[in-house]
């Protein structure tokens, strides 16, 4: 029965509407050239999505130890870097979250980012840059400087909270580290407590340190985030890795450390620098 009621059904010129396209994230596990498996998540921007092809930069998200592609202050970093117009790779390093092999500390973990990187390129995009924290920063600046392959090199690096030189311990923060990582009931606490599984071999060889890998990064881009709070690393690791090459410094008032003390407004910055150096 008709309630008497017109226009009820109305025909839409649709040419008028603007869509919203839904980006929808990628899952996938990739393998490292040292066959471990890496957990690894893909969104793209909605700029990459409307057009024909990929376009736009890719960021890649290194988390600092302990972390992973799913924990809230990595989401939070991917969200602002998406918010400047990238898509975003984040990924767990080995012995962390749903990835395979035991965590090395900062040493194989280079073929990690590789990996994320070599992905990122094969999903189409022809520019990637690479932002870590603290030991994700240490390592962002190992691989800019040893990879060098099309594939998986960086077109743009920043290293956020990153210590210049191994084996610090002039914190107290980095004395707990060192013993969650040297000793047997550590690794039981880095196991249990924090999800992360720490191989027991010390490095041998030692691995390039962050600062002798500055002067081998240019000409890529690179940039030194440091906050002046850092209870793990005092301002003259940021100083020492920013002079040893050619580097951008900035030092952050009020900030602690890595990527749970990166405010929005840091993260906007990192986001400009990161689709534009």
């Amino acid at each position: 029965m008709s309630s008497g009621t017109e226009g009820r059904f109305h025909i839409v010129d649709v040419s008028s509407l603007t869509f919203v396209h839904r980006v929808m994230p990628r899952r996938a596990m990739l393998r490292t050239d040292d066959g471990v498996r890496i957990e690894a998540v893909y969104e793209p921007s909605e700029a990459s999505v409307t057009d024909s092809a990929v376009t736009g930069t890719a960021v890649v998200v290194a988390h600092g130890f302990t972390g992973s592609a799913d924990r809230p202050a990595v989401r939070r970093a991917a969200r602002a870097f998406a918010e400047r117009g990238a898509s975003v790779v984040t990924f767990s390093f080995r012995g962390h979250g749903g990835s395979g092999g035991l965590s090395t500390v900062g040493d194989r973990e280079v073929l990690d980012l590789s990996a994320a990187v070599r992905w990122a390129r094969e999903l189409g995009h022809a520019r990637v840059a690479t932002v870590g924290f603290s030991m994700g920063g240490s390592v962002a600046l190992r691989h800019a400087a040893l990879e060098r392959g099309a594939d998986a090199r960086a077109d743009a690096v920043a290293s956020v909270s990153a210590p210049a030189r191994w084996y610090y311990r002039g914190t107290a923060p980095m004395r707990r580290l060192h013993w969650v990582v040297t000793r047997p009931a550590g690794r039981l606490v880095g196991r249990y407590g924090f999800r992360t599984r720490i191989e027991r071999r010390a490095w041998d060889p030692v691995p390039l340190s962050p600062v002798e890998a500055v002067p081998l990064i240019a000409p890529t881009p690179l940039l030194v985030v440091h906050g002046d709070r850092d209870p793990y690393f005092p301002l003259d690791h940021p100083r020492m890795l920013a002079g040893a090459g050619d580097a951008e410094l900035w030092l952050e008032r009020g900030m602690g450390h890595a990527e749970n003390a990166a405010d929005d407004e840091l993260l906007a910055r990192l986001g400009d620098w990161l689709t534009r150096a």
